[in-house]
């Protein structure tokens, strides 16, 4: 898997799942800690380790008071020229 910076802010987000819809939930917790946890999807220019700048959607979760975690690059959306 290539690693990637996010470059510009995460537009268009949505949440995908909140709570024990999570598969991961029990995961999230012994790792982060308790909260109030939900998945979430957005968009948003990343720099990819192979110097390319692209648009792609980002999934990742997030807790108040503990953050964003687990960044993941799910797609791009734009066309490779």
């Amino acid at each position: 898997m290539s690693s990637f910076e996010v470059l510009s802010d995460i537009s268009d987000i949505e949440v995908i799942a909140i709570g024990s819809s999570i598969r991961d939930l029990s995961r999230l917790e012994k790792q982060y800690g308790h909260g109030h946890w939900r998945k979430l999807k957005g968009t948003a220019t990343i720099h990819v380790s192979t110097c390319h700048t692209r648009l792609a959607e980002l999934h990742w979760y997030e807790a108040h008071g503990i953050g964003r975690k687990e960044i993941k690059r799910k797609r791009y959306m734009d066309f490779k020229k």
